[in-house]
């Protein structure tokens, strides 16, 4: 008994150690993007290094995954039918935290460096990065509706998943370049990096990249949503004004 008892202490004793042998040390080309009415759209380059505290369990292949998320939003998916000659809202599905962006990149195929039990845990995959259906379900099958989401979004560049494009030297240094498109949402985006092993997680890290309105852009935006009927005056008066300049412009043209 007493035999048993000190091999589970060892065991116990183990665990922790083995967890800490490799885990992830990384950072941001920068963590802060202005939207000014010029943006276009952004580069951001994460990069980092596997610390080590034994030597390289070389046994299993080493994998990094890196995904960027952006602010999560509700989203109605409508289904459009014909009727009588007209095209209508027939039926609809409501997710709930969709990520307004999500790109994932990886060291070597999806598939391949990541398991199914770890994309259920972390939720990695573009498909599980929805986390869950809001309301009642109208249709007996959903997934056509997500699955068309997803496709509509990968059209836009808000949904991307790049394979290889983790760049993994020696099974030590890393690094990920993302493109990032103009039509960014404000609010906080969350960089998750995941050390793998097998397809298992064996560490994970998270950086967050504020993203922000800017200059005019961002006082006109904060004006439109606080202050609602002074923006709305400002609009009509910025309007008459054009108006009333473009007229004279032309009289004077004219005469």
């Amino acid at each position: 008994m007493r035999g048993l008892a000190l091999i589970l202490a060892l065991i116990c004793a183990a665990l922790p150690a083995r967890a800490a042998m490799e885990e992830i040390v990384a950072g941001l080309s920068h963590d802060n993007i202005g939207i000014t009415a010029a943006f276009n759209g952004s580069e951001v380059l994460i990069y980092g290094a596997v610390k080590r505290d034994a030597p390289e369990d070389t046994a299993l292949p080493l994998a990094v995954i890196v995904t960027l998320e952006g602010p999560a939003q509700r989203v109605t998916i409508r289904q459009k039918s014909r009727e009588y000659g007209i095209w209508i809202n027939s039926s609809k599905v409501r997710v709930s935290g969709v990520p307004s962006y999500y790109s994932v990149a990886t060291s070597g195929p999806l598939e391949s460096v990541l398991s199914l039990k770890s994309d259920v845990t972390h939720r990695i995959s573009v498909p599980l990065s929805m986390r869950a259906f809001e309301g009642p379900i109208e249709v007996e099958d959903a997934r056509p509706y997500t699955a068309a989401m997803m496709r509509l979004r990968e059209e836009n560049g808000t949904f991307s998943v790049h394979e290889g494009a983790v760049h993994l030297v020696e099974d030590t240094l890393f690094r990920a370049d993302f493109s990032l498109p103009a039509n960014l949402v404000e609010g906080d985006y969350k960089t998750r990096i995941f050390l793998l092993r097998g397809g298992e997680v064996i560490d994970t890290k998270s950086v967050a990249i504020y993203v922000r309105r800017v200059g005019l852009e961002r006082w006109l935006y904060m004006l439109a949503r606080e202050h609602a009927p002074i923006y709305g005056v400002m609009a009509l008066a910025i309007a008459v004004l054009a108006g009333w300049g473009a007229s004279t412009l032309f009289r004077l043209i004219r005469n």
